[in-house]
Order: C-alpha cells, then structure tokens, then sequence
C-alpha cells in the first residue's frame, strides 16, 4: 500500500517539474520574440518604418500563444493533481473485495455471490448458473426486480439437489418486460490487490478478472 502512494506521489511530481519546465521555455521564447521585435525595429528602413498595426498584430499574437501555453500548463497541472488524488483513493481499495464487469461467480463453503445491472424495472430475471465445461449446473428465476443492482445469492445446490463442489463458476443473466428482453449486465465479485497508472489513468487489479478502471467498478465492500 505504501508503495502505491509512494509511486502516485512521484508520478505528481514529475508531472509538476515538467509543467515548471514548459513554463521556463514559454518565458524563454517570450525572450526571443521580444529580442527579434526590437531588432528588427531598430534595423527597419527610416524611409518606410514599421505600421503601427503591424507591431499591435505580432503583440497580439504572442499574447494569444501565452495565454493558451498558460491555459495548457494549468489544464496538465489540474490533471496531475486529480490523477493523484485518484491514485491516492484507489489505494484505500487495496485488500477490499468490489464488484465489476463480469461472468464469473465464485461457490465458497457453500456460498456464491454476484450481481446483475439492470437499466429499468423488469418482470422476470433468470439467471444460470454453469460450471468449467459450460454445463449449467443451477437455474434460478428470481422474478420482478427493480433498476440497479440486483444481487445474486446462490446455495450451491445444484437444479437436482445435490451441492456443488467449491470451485469457480459462469453465470448468464436474461431479464423480460412485457415480454420483451431487456438489458442485463452481469456482475462478479473480486478483491483488489493493486493500484496502477496509466496513461488512460488510474487502473486497479482484480485478480483473474484482471485491470479494471475506477469507472468500472459498481460498489466496493
């Protein structure tokens, strides 16, 4: 865990030492323009000088370059600060069990738990239940249910009685309203062990079901 803040913190200040280093070259090249602008004035022709708006036109320009380098510099200095911050919370989430994205439901001493998302009310949600070679082994029909999530609880008894042997498991969700099908997201249970950082920002492993993004994750335990 303290290594996860130790590498969020380097990470936020090598971002922050390289906005201090675009700062310094935007300042030098504001350097240069002025250097060139004053050369050129002092070497200009006495017979045809400069037009007043020519030297306002090239101000303006550099003024809107510095503005937006500005603008760049505080924008990456913002996301370097938020990516942190994100590093820093994820963390906390290191030995935690959450719920994401996935088919995979765990049977332990009997018990076996996941979920379904659901977008909208629906009047019946089936949900099977298969083992490694995709024979499914339970089927339970848990009837109308709410928008959300929808949590699954299995005994580990098979559709014949008998309980199953601990072990990992598939699940599919088919929910109906009116009818019709409708949407139906499974979700698995899985235990953080570790927090990264990548370029599309802040990623946490969970396990078999792999690297998985704050977005992804539904609730946490």
């Amino acid at each position: 865990m303290v290594t996860g803040v130790q590498n969020s913190t380097s990470t936020a200040a090598a971002q922050a030492a390289a906005a201090s280093s675009a700062a310094a070259e935007m300042g030098a090249t504001q350097d240069r323009f002025l250097k060139l602008l004053v050369t050129q004035m002092q070497n200009q022709d006495p017979l045809n000088p400069m037009d007043n708006a020519q030297v306002t036109s090239q101000m303006a320009q550099l003024s809107t370059v510095t503005g937006i380098d500005k603008l760049n510099s505080t924008v990456e200095a913002l996301s370097a600060s938020m990516l942190a911050s994100q590093s820093l919370s994820a963390v906390s989430m290191i030995g935690h069990p959450v719920l994401v994205s996935g088919t995979q439901i765990d049977l332990m001493n009997g018990q076996g738990d996941a979920a379904v998302e659901l977008t909208q009310p629906v009047d019946n949600l089936k949900v099977s239940i298969s083992d490694a070679s995709g024979k499914v082994v339970r089927s339970l029909n848990l009837g109308a249910q709410k928008s959300g999530l929808a949590n699954i609880q299995w005994d580990g008894r098979t559709d014949s009685g008998v309980m199953a042997t601990d072990g990992k498991y598939s699940f599919t969700a088919e929910s109906t309203l009116g009818g019709k099908k409708s949407d139906a997201t499974t979700l698995s249970y899985g235990m953080v062990n570790s927090v990264a950082q990548s370029q599309n920002g802040v990623t946490v492993n969970v396990g078999q079901l792999g690297e998985i993004s704050l977005n992804s994750i539904k609730k946490i335990l």
